[in-house]
């Protein structure tokens, strides 16, 4: 079957089998207790997923298969001359559940490399849109046209058996994580490029090759890329992006149907499209105060403004977090290493001084510390990708390798299609009254 997909197999049966015996023994213990706010309030800390590929810990942040940012930043293989974290090899953890070797990483690559064409009529499709469409519209287009290339759709048409699902789904995530880099990239050349498009370079890696085909070759914007990539990649299971994406993925839509559906998820305001929520609200005070230099007094007084206005500043809270988002000091390290007198990073760092105390001082803000969100527009305004509308894209280019791999092992795992209880307001008004009976149901 290939490399990966027999290491894939083996880890697979070998977890199925745990999963068998932990049900037999332990199947009717009790996870936790629902609290009627959480029915009503977005199911917040509810325990109801299983995702094999990350962890989000309140304290130290998201953890893929048990290593934190910092540590992937020294245990994952590098391109060459380069000082961050390759993606494919973020990929192989999240999927394998090992750390890559370089070897490893290289045949990831390759397998990219070697699967990356993207089918003409995907980009007429593309083209069939006006171009005042919004980036990720044209990328969720884009993605539904590739579905046309789905194994997983024409087995299950001709009647594969369940317990190999998973092989076409694998199939279908890695010619997707192969072609989104060229989508996206059209999308961008196309939209803000006047049409002028640049042809992959099959001798870089995949987020080298797509900072390439952006049209930005600079060295440390490849770089930024990598690390990008990476962070932004999972963020365990629970998120809008990664819980649509496994939801639809559990009624045996294919890959590219059930991807699609995530990233639309991905696109609201209050999930992805925050990136471009924070850079547009920096640039909105600059044009304000007059000046591209704001000092901390003057962030401060923006902040109560903007506050008092009964709006939130952009890239500040996370609904798990409670402290600095470890994504957010990545981005600040990379910004202090390659380019420390940049203007608009100052500004964010003056704003990370300057937030945090207001927030805390309101006495109901749980988490009063920057996501990952606060830190990545600026970053991407140096190197001069300042069409802050396409941020979202970047985002779920990124974000493909961690639902892929998820809705990978889903199948493998043979978990079922989910279908949680709703209940009604009346309902719940005669449970209160002790009239009816509704958990458990």
């Amino acid at each position: 079957m290939g490399i990966i997909k027999d290491k894939f197999k083996i880890k697979a049966d070998t977890v199925t089998a745990e999963i068998k015996e932990l049900l037999k023994e332990h199947g009717n213990k009790v996870i936790g207790q629902v609290q009627l706010t959480q029915v009503y309030q977005g199911m917040r800390g509810m325990t109801g997923l299983v995702t094999e590929t990350s962890l989000l810990d309140a304290q130290e942040g998201i953890r893929f298969r048990g290593f934190s940012i910092p540590e992937l930043q020294v245990k994952l293989p590098k391109a060459p001359k380069g000082d961050e974290p390759l993606p494919e090899g973020l990929f192989y953890l999240m999927l394998t559940g090992d750390l890559p070797t370089e070897e490893d990483v290289a045949h990831v690559t390759d397998i990219l490399q070697r699967r990356s064409h993207v089918p003409n009529h995907v980009f007429a499709t593309i083209d069939a849109l006006p171009l005042n469409t919004h980036p990720m519209t044209m990328f969720v287009v884009g993605v539904m046209a590739l579905q046309t290339e789905s194994y997983f759709a024409k087995a299950y048409a001709e009647g594969i058996n369940k317990k190999d699902y998973w092989e076409p789904v694998f199939d279908d995530a890695i010619l997707l994580i192969a072609r989104l880099p060229r989508i996206a990239a059209y999308i961008y050349r196309r939209k803000y490029k006047n049409n002028e498009h640049i042809n992959p370079n099959g001798l870089l890696d995949w987020a080298g090759n797509f900072a390439h085909m952006l049209g930005y070759d600079n060295h440390s914007f490849r770089e930024l890329m990598r690390l990008y990539m990476t962070i932004h990649a999972d963020h365990e299971g629970g998120n809008v992006s990664a819980h649509t994406t496994h939801l639809v993925g559990s009624a045996l839509s294919d890959p590219y149907l059930s991807y699609a559906a995530g990233m639309n998820g991905l696109a609201g305001p209050l999930h992805g499209l925050a990136n471009q929520e924070v850079i547009k609200w920096i640039f909105e005070m600059q044009e304000k105060l007059g000046t591209d230099s704001p000092t901390k007094e003057q962030i401060e007084q923006y902040v109560k403004d903007t506050l008092a206005a009964g709006k939130v500043v952009p890239g500040y809270g996370h609904a798990v977090l409670r402290k600095t988002d470890p994504r957010f000091t990545a981005q600040m390290e990379f910004g202090k290493k390659h380019l420390p007198d940049d203007k608009l990073v100052n500004t964010v760092w003056r704003v990370y001084e300057t937030v945090p105390p207001i927030l805390q001082s309101m006495g109901k803000i749980k988490n009063p510390w920057p996501n990952v969100d606060a830190h990545s527009g600026a970053l991407l305004v140096h190197y001069g990708l300042v069409e802050y509308e396409f941020y979202t894209v970047l985002f779920a280019v990124s974000r493909s390798l961690g639902v892929m791999a998820s809705l990978i092992w889903d199948r493998a795992l043979g978990l079922p299609i989910e279908r949680p209880k709703s209940i009604t307001t009346e309902l719940v008004k005669k449970w209160l009254k002790g009239e009816d009976e509704i958990w458990g149901e």
